[in-house]
């Protein structure tokens, strides 16, 4: 359930008495170069009527940016010192929500009973592999997903087949989205500033996936073989799961290594394994 936090006195003079400090634990690093705020926003696009929902607005300077646009808005917020001074900051809006709640255990399809939700973030870096994964898992429920990210998990999301990065976070983003690296955001930008760079990222899941899969959880698995020893042939990382005769079958040579395997091939070889195991 959503947690409504009144604008009371009590709540305004803590936002003005104690200012928030970036807590380690939460992996906290809030944005606030206005430049960029305004670029993310333009990527985002945000338009009057839409479902917009934030992960960890901090202190609300991208959510100010959208809200202004939409006039309504969800935000997650796991640390509940912070909501007050979000409540404060963003009096204007009414029509703001604030759940406190922890987004890797949020369900984000509850708040698309009458549209699909657009879902935008600066997620924390200590949590943003599983925290997408957490996402994809209820993509059908999401028009499309603006993340704030470390470069080097950005460039996983849209690495392709062949390339050093690309990998499972890869192949099952791209299972579910068309995923485009929009710009990076320099240490600077941000209050402590991180030892590494950011970028945005765009993630749209398909409305019809280009390569159906028999069973999700299947494909999961599949993929979580194959990248298990990266550095190994198909034919190892898949010894006691497929044979010779099975990677003929599917005409996939088993000399390769699993960063050369394209989506597709994922999908084929999990229907393969599923089928075989029924």
């Amino acid at each position: 359930m959503p947690s409504i936090w009144p604008i009371t006195r009590n709540n305004f003079l803590m936002s003005k008495t104690q200012p928030h400090k970036a807590r380690k634990r939460f992996g906290q690093n809030f944005l606030h170069d206005h430049g960029v705020i305004r670029r993310i926003v333009a990527c985002i696009g945000p338009k009057k009527g839409q479902r917009l929902v934030e992960i960890g607005p901090g202190k609300g300077a991208l959510t100010e940016g959208i809200i202004s646009i939409t006039e309504r808005m969800d935000v997650v917020e796991l640390d509940r010192d912070l909501i007050p001074i979000l409540k404060v900051n963003l009096f204007r809006y009414p029509e703001l929500t604030v759940h406190e709640a922890d987004a890797m255990t949020f369900d984000f399809s509850s708040l698309a009973q009458e549209q699909a939700i657009r879902v935008v973030g600066n997620l924390p870096y200590n949590i943003s592999t599983p925290l997408i994964f957490h996402l994809l898992s209820q993509a059908s429920s999401i028009e499309d997903m603006h993340f704030m990210l470390q470069k080097e998990v950005v460039d996983r999301l849209a690495a392709r087949p062949g390339d050093s990065l690309y990998g499972r976070l890869s192949v099952m983003a791209q299972y579910y989205c068309q995923v485009e690296s929009l710009f990076i955001v320099g240490p600077e930008s941000f209050d402590p500033a991180p030892k590494v760079d950011s970028a945005i990222v765009r993630m749209t899941p398909y409305k019809t996936l280009p390569y159906p899969v028999n069973n999700v959880k299947a494909l999961e698995n599949t993929v979580r073989i194959g990248f298990h020893q990266r550095r190994k042939t198909l034919r190892n990382n898949y010894k006691g799961v497929l044979s010779n005769d099975d990677f003929n079958a599917l005409n996939i040579d088993p000399s390769l290594r699993p960063e050369r395997l394209d989506v597709e091939d994922y999908v084929r070889i999990a229907n393969f394994i599923h089928n075989k195991e029924a």
